[in-house]
């Protein structure tokens, strides 16, 4: 597989972006270290249920979800999707491999203020073995609608 068709199109119509293929692996901390990029600049999406619906939590692969401090936030009960539901959600990607652009999947998003110091992004595009690389001005326009906050922390 490759970059989700509905991911594509969005960027596409949206941003500017680089994508760079790299060895296959199941977890955003190890695409990090596989494609030796900061762990601070690679994107990952939590996927939440809130309301009888879903959004995204959007954090670096190298933080944690503070549950509560986004619950705080929000201020709506907010509890975490099951695979099933994410599966169902994002159907043209491979599982486990959701990509932090809940817009174009209907989703609300809400990211990490954490983002703000890196001067690129990265993030999976879909798959196990892409990568799409932007600049912070591209992904503050691709997250032009979402929300903002603190919500990750480091163990």
């Amino acid at each position: 597989m490759t970059v989700s068709p509905t991911l594509q199109n969005y960027l596409d119509q949206t941003v500017t972006y680089e994508l760079i293929p790299h060895v296959p692996t199941m977890s955003s901390a190890r695409t990090a270290e596989a494609s030796h990029v900061p762990g601070d600049a690679l994107a990952k999406a939590v996927v939440l249920r809130r309301d009888g619906g879903y959004m995204m939590a959007v954090l670096p692969a190298s933080r944690h979800l503070h549950l509560q401090a986004l619950k705080i936030q929000l201020g709506h009960k907010v509890d975490l999707a099951s695979e099933e539901e994410v599966a169902k959600l994002f159907g043209d990607c491979e599982r486990g491999a959701v990509p932090p652009v809940g817009e174009c999947y209907g989703l609300d998003v809400i990211v990490d203020d954490s983002f703000d110091k890196q001067r690129e992004i990265y993030m999976e595009g879909g798959d196990h073995a892409t990568l799409i690389r932007m600049d912070r001005e591209q992904f503050a326009r691709l997250t032009a609608k979402a929300w903002h906050g603190h919500f990750s922390t480091h163990d």
